[in-house]
């Protein structure tokens, strides 16, 4: 007997009764931890279910990219982490940044930006808005009379960011929002920073609020994921509408991770705050620093916005350093640090550092010196105060 009469080919073998089987597991099953579900194709039990539902809303599930008890579950908690009442999940803070820029503005249309606003959201005004002829303009977060001059009948939306990124100036919220208000304007806030925790902005009277879920939400750095969130059903019904027509999604085990780290969040971010102060406060001693940038110290502008509205802070600061100091031995104090990594993003476990050239970032209104901004992680304040004093005494 050959091998060939012995034995059933491959192409004999039947798999339909494994994709067909009957088994189901029983209902009840509870644990800790939310199941994944993970799903393109979304099975219906009849045609008449498949037609009255609506990908739109929460009667059911229509498909994967519209969402599953996974991502819908996330949703939900970001939501009201945030103290919103819909949110959308988008594959990174980015991303969520487009999906608001694109669900709300329209050929001839303005948007108004921070001058010290996240670089990307920046870049995306300059690219991809303009091309699709929507112009933008850079306003002062700390001066919301002048905010208020600038809306024209062209203004759509006006983004917030608090605090500023890498120069840390925490805006006038309060005013910048009832100035884009008062002349129907939306407001868009880059709560990142903030992450629901600091303070809560949907309490100020914002519109949306983007969240980049990559940092604290995430905690771990390995997850990249955005969200956008509203108070507003209609508003919500606007962004849904271009959420899908972009085909944006997440995927289940990123949506596992994220609401796996989500009840640690308040710890995680009192932990980076409170060695962030240590760290920021021991610095603004040393002689080889001209300026603490820290929302929660005087020195850093905006503070007074600051401790009206939050009692937490971000494991997040940035360092001027003296002017003596050339961008290379700037540079070379941050390949000395042992501890701090250089890489971007932050919320992390571990601490990084990332020197910046602030003169290409803010232009005239650049600070004296060089700029390092820290992210601090979960290691102990005396390690790392530790290794910043031997990297310093490399300056020399």
């Amino acid at each position: 007997m050959t091998a060939t009469t012995a034995m059933t080919s491959s192409s004999d073998f039947d798999v339909t009764p494994l994709i067909h089987h009957p088994y189901r597991p029983p209902e009840g099953f509870a644990a800790p931890q939310a199941g994944v579900y993970k799903a393109s194709t979304v099975i219906f039990p009849n045609v008449a279910a498949m037609r009255s539902r609506d990908w739109r809303n929460r009667n059911g599930y229509t498909y994967g990219l519209h969402g599953t008890p996974t991502t819908f579950l996330l949703e939900e908690r970001l939501a009201a982490l945030e103290g919103g009442s819909h949110c959308v999940l988008a594959p990174s803070g980015l991303a969520a940044i487009a999906l608001v820029n694109l669900a709300m503005l329209s050929a001839g249309d303005e948007v108004l930006l921070p001058d010290n606003v996240y670089g990307p959201n920046r870049e995306m005004a300059r690219s991809e808005l303009l091309r699709l002829g929507i112009s933008h303009r850079l306003y002062d977060p700390l001066d919301a009379a002048g905010l208020a001059f600038m809306i024209s009948p062209a203004t759509k939306l006006v983004w917030l960011e608090a605090a500023g990124s890498v120069t840390m100036e925490f805006p006038d919220l309060e005013n910048l929002i009832a100035a884009a208000k008062a002349r129907g304007v939306a407001t868009a806030l880059d709560n990142t920073w903030g992450a629901g925790i600091a303070f809560k902005p949907f309490e100020l009277g914002v519109d949306i609020v983007m969240h980049a879920l990559t940092k604290f939400p995430s905690g771990g750095g390995d997850v990249l994921m955005g969200s956008v969130t509203t108070r507003d059903a209609a508003l919500h019904e606007r962004i849904k509408l271009t959420h899908m027509h972009l085909g944006l999604g997440v995927a289940a085990n990123d949506a596992e991770l994220i609401l796996r780290s989500l009840p640690s969040i308040g710890l995680r971010y009192a932990a980076h705050d409170a060695t962030a102060r240590e760290l920021a406060a021991w610095l603004a001693t040393r002689p080889e620093v001209a300026r603490v940038l820290h929302p929660a110290f005087e020195s850093c502008p905006g503070h007074a916005h600051w401790k009206k509205l939050c009692g937490a802070a971000a494991g997040l600061f940035s360092v001027m350093l003296d002017p003596r100091y050339s961008q290379a031995q700037v540079d070379a104090f941050v390949d000395a640090l042992q501890l701090f990594s250089i890489g971007y993003s932050w919320g992390g476990p571990m601490s990084l550092a990332v020197p910046y050239d602030l003169k290409a970032m803010r232009g005239d209104k650049a600070y004296a010196g060089s700029l390092v901004r820290f992210a601090i992680g979960l290691e102990s304040a005396a390690a790392l105060k530790a290794d910043i004093e031997q990297a310093l005494a490399k300056l020399a």
